[in-house]
């Protein structure tokens, strides 16, 4: 029996047309996930993320390699039994009609029950646990269309999770959720990898929150070479700038995220600390100011209170202004230029 959940043979992934050569849109690579563990694949839009969910979820076939999971081919495997094996939750909304939440759960529980659905005592436990562990109790009578995008997506992660999978497959599963919810989803899908030792592959465009979560990170660039590893590696060897390179965003290797280039020349100190430093700097690279922190008697000097409620003094052109807020802060630094 293999140790490894799922293990990646040397797989690309792409598409085949009838009469033309094979169009890669990943390059051969391999690597494993184990169990209890979140894997996140991340690259920009169009790189081929979703094609290479569906290739591991045998959905469609691989180019070359293969895919196995519990040592098995997937591609080998009837449907049934990948449907026991691995469950996959995708992007787009589901009609689901006047279901409520325990009856569209219960539909993970087909691969075990065939065609009639006829659900043994068994099969109901496994719903109410599936429904349990995602947080979801409150939802379990209400109608699906009634329930907000964070909601619904709770009860679709509770209808993968009544598969009793070995992976989980989910693509981009925090497209249509607020901040809060993206935050709560993705801590969500690391808790049921640790709980339930399911290993848990998803898509994301959440760069910061695939840093913060991710067990390991699955690169992939427009070039098709996925690079795997940590995610504070991937940092660190310059692959994610690499990745993401843009001509008006770079990426800030202290805090993990992309920010605007400041394409202005205009330069102003800033001295203080804690949280109104960090906050007065991003409002001046908004305005395009390129912020220092080296004394220069030729430049605007602001220093932040950052005890008590936050405070601001602007010097400038021997001219000294007390301000109690940014706006105000900006202000001052408009008039004087």
């Amino acid at each position: 029996m293999t140790e490894h959940l799922l293990q990646l043979e040397e797989l690309s992934a792409g598409y085949v047309q009838r009469g033309k050569a094979a169009r890669p849109v990943v390059q051969p690579f391999s690597t494993n996930i184990n169990p209890g563990t979140v894997t996140c694949l991340i690259g920009p839009n169009g790189a081929g993320k979703s094609t290479l969910l569906r290739t591991i979820a045998g959905m469609q076939k691989p180019l070359s390699g293969r895919v196995l999971i519990g040592g098995s081919d997937v591609q080998r495997l009837s449907a049934a039994e990948r449907a026991r094996r691995l469950s996959v939750v995708l992007t787009q909304k589901m009609e689901v009609g006047l279901f409520t939440g325990y009856a569209l759960v219960a539909l993970g529980r087909t691969p075990y029950t065939g065609w009639l659905g006829q659900l043994s005592e068994h099969d109901h436990q496994v719903v109410r646990r599936a429904i349990e562990l995602v947080g979801a109790e409150s939802l379990a009578e209400r109608p699906v269309q009634h329930m907000s995008d964070g909601e619904r997506q709770r009860i679709m992660i509770a209808r993968a999770l009544a598969q009793e999978p070995d992976l989980l497959i989910l693509d981009e599963p925090t497209a249509f959720l607020d901040l809060p919810r993206r935050v709560e989803c993705m801590l969500l899908l690391r808790d049921l990898a640790r709980r339930t030792g399911c290993g848990v592959v998803l898509s994301t465009h959440d760069l910061d929150l695939a840093l913060r979560c991710a067990d390991q990170i699955w690169l992939l660039p427009y070039t098709g070479r996925i690079q795997v590893g940590l995610p504070e590696d991937l940092v660190l060897n310059g692959a994610f700038e690499a990745a993401f390179r843009s001509t008006t965003a770079g990426f800030d290797l202290l805090t993990g995220t992309f920010q605007p280039i400041a394409r202005s020349s205009a330069q102003v100190v800033l001295a203080g600390a804690g949280a109104p430093y960090v906050w007065t700097k991003r409002a001046l690279e908004r305005e395009g100011y390129d912020v220092v922190d080296q004394p220069a008697p030729h430049l605007p000097t602001i220093h932040v209170e950052s005890t008590g409620t936050p405070g601001w003094q602007v010097k400038q052109s021997n001219r000294c202004i007390d301000c109690d807020s940014l706006r105000a802060v900006l202000e001052a630094l408009r008039q004087n230029q």
